[in-house]
């Protein structure tokens, strides 16, 4: 529910200065240690063959017998003889025992000199026979450089892979040794592109308390000076896409104090106490800078009940995450000036200890927005869209009952998407029509095939609960009826359900005889029953169930409830009632389903002409509005509570309008006043 109006800068990187420098750092840490793997490995081999280690008398009778064609000797006194491309086989001893020379041979002469005369008398010899000279070679040893590469860098490359290792573990705590730090993202009161609350449409009652507790820090001592208390904590409570995150944003973005975010997921690793240890990093950081705010996204990934159910054991690490945070919210310490914000959608799991007095004052309920809040979410959504004249944010506020913040700005980018499919150039108003299908409905199966029978059978039983929908008076109010394939429903009934504050008997009532209206015409008009209605059957059952179990609507059982809102039962294995109250309530379940069953017969049968023309027309055009079943079964005469709404919205918009253009005469009338009085005071 934010307001995307505001143009927010993209980051752009420097030019001329590498977008990630930790990752040219990498690149040259892994070159470095493949260079030295592949001197180790392939440094010391030569193209000719293998390497083969001998003494410096066989390398002298080698020598001698011609099997060596060129000698590379170092200063160290090293020698690398290279054997002639034909084999030699040489007999060494008096016994005949022999060898192959092959490759390169190596092998430590005695000295440089003596090596030198020696090898110069066998060449001298060899001319004089004329045969090919021994080619021999001095050349230097390795220099510092080889020796600092091989001896001394390996031990350094495995220091930093280490290092490296331990980054890798601690992620962004800074290593192995920062695991117990705190992953808390602290927002600047100084960015540019920060929410306030401006940004965040509809939420009436939560930014009224939200914004007491940013008043509150900015000036204490308008609280202080008459014995107030600054709130501990606040919870913001809500179902999933409501806005709790972009609220805390906006107290992030109005308040001028250090704003420390976490996620509950970030304080439980791997590591025994590392939850804790992040807990008291937290606070410590947030004491530094009081007055503070800290916020905890999704907190019950740590502040679930410790006795939820009836399941043996537990987390460990878990619960002494939450221990410390209990201690640190209300301990025996003090952190006065530091306010804490967390936000979850099922708060009937949370802690008891947490939700006490002293540690979250405040539940501040972020419920799903309204008729006129949806408006202003749509007003949000829209500017940034090049709409059609068509488009009617009134229609769309009433088409949408039941929405979140974040389903209504999938609505409108998904009606978008589907204008630039079509290509568009504007978004119209049956594009947003299309985009509320696709998102309740799911996606138009457009290759589904179905025979006239299938088709016929749909027809009817869609006909069925718009007939009956049409003609209670407490139903909700039909918008259109549709035997078109979507997601997994072969045909659908849309309706806008009634936002009402309090529902009584007969709402539920008609509301079960509406949805037992598709198989009633099946029982009726087709003689048999399809799986299609299983949908309508599991909500009937469990609307009936509430209704004698949970609000004490059955004349058996008349004014009991055994609802738990602890949820000690959630898990099934033990009831709060006796077996023979279970079959009491199994009983009047059954009657009340069959009554509405009945109900809805008998209306069918009343309108049994309408009802066919409404399947009739489904066969032939599959989708057909709220105007044409008026057309067909006449005008409802009662008015739907959306309309209502708006009339009682309009009296007062009209009615604000008088008291404005009285202040604006005031003003005009005081600063006419007090024109005449300067006037005359500078005549005097």
């Amino acid at each position: 529910m934010a307001n995307n109006n505001r143009q927010r800068p993209q980051p752009q990187m420097p030019q001329g200065q590498p977008g990630k420098p930790r990752r040219w750092i990498s690149i040259i840490f892994y070159t470095l240690a493949f260079t030295i793997l592949g001197f180790y490995f392939f440094g010391n081999k030569d193209g000719n063959g293998a390497s083969k280690d001998l003494s410096y008398t066989k390398l002298t009778a080698y020598i001698e017998a011609g099997a060596i064609e060129k000698i590379e000797v170092t200063d160290d006194l090293q020698a690398k003889a290279i054997v002639r491309p034909l084999s030699y086989t040489l007999v060494f001893g008096t016994q005949g025992e022999g060898e192959q020379a092959r490759g390169v041979l190596k092998t430590q002469v005695p000295s440089v000199e003596e090596f030198s005369k020696y090898i110069d008398n066998v060449n001298a010899a060899r001319k004089e026979r004329h045969e090919a000279v021994i080619d021999v070679k001095y050349t230097k040893s390795h220099d510092y450089w080889y020796l600092i590469l091989v001896n001394i860098l390996p031990f350094v490359l495995i220091v930093l892979f280490f290092v490296f290792l331990s980054r890798g573990i601690g992620g962004a705590t800074g290593g192995i040794f920062g695991v117990g730090k705190a992953q808390a993202q602290l927002f600047d009161k100084d960015k540019k592109d920060k929410v306030t609350f401006q940004d965040v449409a509809g939420l009436y009652g939560a930014k009224q308390e939200v914004q007491e507790i940013v008043e509150f820090l900015k000036n204490p001592k308008k609280y202080t000076e008459i014995g107030a208390k600054i709130p501990k904590g606040a919870l913001l409570v809500g179902p999933p896409g409501t806005g709790k995150t972009l609220l805390a944003k906006a107290v992030a973005g109005e308040a001028d104090v250090p704003f420390f975010s976490m996620s509950g997921s970030d304080f439980v690793e791997m590591f025994v106490g590392v939850g804790a240890s992040r807990v008291r990093d937290l606070f410590r950081q947030a004491k530094e800078k009081a007055p503070a705010i800290i916020f905890i996204d999704e907190i019950d990934a740590i502040g679930r009940s410790r006795s939820k159910g009836v399941m043996t054991g537990g987390n460990d690490e878990r619960e002494s995450t939450l221990n410390q945070l209990l201690t640190e919210m209300d301990g025996f310490g003090s952190n006065s000036g530091v306010i804490i914000l967390a936000a979850t959608n099922r708060a009937d799991v949370l802690d008891a200890a947490l939700l006490r007095a002293g540690r979250f004052d405040r539940q501040i309920h972020v419920e799903l927005p309204d008729l006129q809040e949806r408006k202003e979410v749509f007003q949000v959504h829209l500017r940034p869209i090049k709409l059609d004249e068509s488009v009617d944010v009134d229609f769309l506020s009433k088409q949408t009952p039941g929405f979140s913040g974040a389903d209504i700005a999938n609505v409108c980018n998904e009606a978008a998407l589907i204008a630039a499919r079509g290509g568009r150039k504007k978004v119209s108003k049956q594009d947003f029509m299309d985009a509320v299908d696709r998102i309740v409905g799911g996606l138009e199966r457009k290759n589904k095939i179905m025979t006239d029978d299938e088709k016929r059978s749909i027809a009817y039983h869609e006909a069925g609960h718009a007939t009956v929908s049409w003609l209670l008076r407490w139903a909700n109010p039909l918008v259109k009826v549709t035997i078109v394939p979507r997601g997994m429903a072969l045909g659908a009934a849309w309706y806008l359900p009634e936002e009402r504050q309090l529902t009584n008997e007969d709402h539920i009532l008609d509301e079960l005889c509406s949805l037992l209206g598709g198989r009633a015409a099946e029982q009726l008009f087709l003689q048999q029953t399809s799986t299609g209605a299983l949908n309508d059957l599991e909500r009937a059952t469990k609307q009936a169930y509430a209704m004698v179990a949970y609000y004490g609507m059955s004349d058996k059982l008349k004014d009991v409830s055994f609802y738990d809102s602890t949820g000690r039962y959630e898990y099934g294995f033990t009831k709060p009632y006796s077996d023979k109250t279970a079959e009491l309530i199994d009983q009047e379940t059954k009657r009340i389903i069959a009554d509405q069953m009945a109900r809805a017969k008998q209306i069918l049968t009343e309108h049994e002409e309408g009802h066919h023309q409404i399947a009739q027309l489904l066969i032939e055009r599959e989708v057909i509005t709220s105007e044409d079943v008026k057309n067909i079964l006449g005008p409802r005469p009662w008015k739907s509570r959306g309309d209502e709404l708006l009339e009682v919205n309009a009296a007062l918009a009209e009615a604000e309008k008088p008291k404005k253009r009285t202040r604006r005469r005031k003003t005009e009338t005081t600063e006419k006043t007090q024109t005449t009085n300067e006037n005359e005071k500078t005549t005097t």
